[in-house]
């Protein structure tokens, strides 16, 4: 193997480390990979280029995206960035900050998670949050794995049918190797239902349940009776939220679930090709001790002034991979950071304003498409915001195909046959009314 300068290692020090572990030439570390996925050959490495050059050469590659307009949902919503938010999230003490284990000189970074933590109990109406987790769905499996936790000897967790998709397969993948038995509770005309959860929960092994706030289909769910069974029977009733949403929907609090969980990305998180993306947690405060990630307290120093630490955990509780929890790494927080800009800009105003538009726009889609004939109401009468299924009369390959060389991203197919449509408040009244005409001209 060649020598290239920017290694640290020289041949003697390779050579050294190949014969610790007993192997003859770097190569052999790869011996299990199937030959068919190495690379062969020298990479397809440029000249050195110079600056313009290079920004030149990549602003070839980014021109190469096609540039949509979003009016699909599905668990990632197309919402409004401010611009300030971006640039404060840059700046070089948020930017490069790492975990603030030492509380004396990490004030600053301490302070925003322990307003993110508040705001997002205000939201939720929970007690306690934590200080974000991977996404949305890692948050809903961490909250599958507290409800074993609590309940001790059960361990049978429910999923709604109604949950998004990505968020039941991850579940599912950590429920596969910790050890817990998944059911499913269907859903019954657009809505989980109450009658089949009553009866998974009558076999008593029951250690949670997880129901969407606002389901797949877009429908804002309607929880009444769902927390006084789950708690007859001793269960843990988790609620998979759209955060946006809970500024003008019930709360988890208000439906007396005991764990709240779901994505931030919706407040103001770009789309970004599926991340970064922030998940929330937030319990009741009996359950505090059993919550992952990290928890920000406010105390006071000792001349009595204002100051935040990290408590109830400890970093060591995580270092054995059997008995972990998730943890969460710098980039998370600083999500947990550009939701923070994000809540204090828009404030409880701002946020209803942001789910008036979108809740207008995509009433008025909903109506407009049904208007071309191509297409039948799935669930009529039932309430939805800003997301919604139709079934279409025809495959809907080719109108897919007509939107997105109009510019469209949308019609996205369901595995019940139907497609799905959302409209946030950056969708303008122009925009649907040219989807509305590409889909009757298809």
């Amino acid at each position: 193997m060649a020598q290239l300068s920017y290694f640290p290692h020289t041949e003697s020090d390779i050579r050294e480390m190949l014969d610790r572990i007993g192997v003859k030439k770097l190569e052999d570390l790869y011996s299990d990979v199937p030959s068919e996925f190495l690379k062969k050959g020298a990479y397809a490495l440029p000249e050195a280029l110079s600056e313009q050059e290079i920004r030149d050469y990549f602003a070839s590659l980014e021109a190469m995206n096609a540039r949509l307009k979003v009016f699909v949902g599905a668990g990632a919503y197309d919402h409004y960035t401010p611009a300030v938010i971006p640039y404060l999230c840059s700046r070089s003490e948020f930017l490069t900050a790492y975990t603030p284990y030492q509380c004396e000189i990490s004030q600053g970074t301490l302070r925003y998670i322990f307003e993110y933590q508040s705001m997002i109990c205000e939201l939720t109406g929970m007690d306690v949050s934590n200080a974000s987790m991977y996404d949305g769905p890692t948050a809903a499996a961490e909250a599958m794995k507290m409800a074993v936790a609590c309940s001790r000897k059960k361990t049978r967790v429910l999923l709604s049918k109604g949950l998004l998709p990505h968020v039941i397969k991850v579940v599912e993948t950590y429920a596969r190797f910790g050890g817990v038995e998944i059911a499913y509770i269907p859903v019954v005309e657009g809505q989980t239902s109450l009658e089949s959860l009553r009866g998974e929960l009558a076999k008593g092994d029951v250690a949670g349940v997880i129901v969407p706030s606002i389901n797949r289909y877009g429908i804002i769910e309607d929880h009444s009776g769902f927390a006084d069974a789950v708690h007859a029977e001793k269960g843990i009733l988790v609620e998979y939220c759209d955060p946006s949403a809970l500024a003008v929907v019930k709360s988890p609090g208000e439906w007396d679930a005991d764990i709240a969980v779901g994505d931030g990305q919706s407040l103001g998180l770009p789309l970004c090709y599926g991340g970064p993306y922030v998940g929330f947690m937030a319990v009741k405060k009996e359950h505090l001790r059993k919550m992952p990630g990290r928890i920000v307290g406010k105390t006071v120093d000792k001349e009595g002034r204002r100051a935040f630490v990290l408590t109830l955990q400890a970093r060591e509780q995580h270092i054995k991979r059997e008995k972990a929890t998730s943890n969460i790494c710098s980039n998370e927080s600083l999500m947990a950071l550009w939701v923070t800009i994000y809540l204090s800009l828009m404030g409880p105003e701002g946020l209803r304003e942001v789910n008036r538009l979108s809740s207008d726009g995509a009433h008025y889609l909903y109506a407009e498409l049904l208007k071309t004939g191509r297409f039948e109401e799935v669930f009529p009468g039932k309430p939805f915001l800003k997301e919604f299924v139709l079934k279409p009369k025809q495959f809907p390959g080719q109108m897919q195909k007509k939107l997105e060389e109009a510019g469209f991203f949308a019609a996205l197919d369901t595995e019940e046959g139907y497609v799905s449509f959302c409209v946030t408040e950056k969708r303008s009244k122009e925009e649907i009314d040219r989807l509305v005409q590409v889909v009757k001209e298809g």
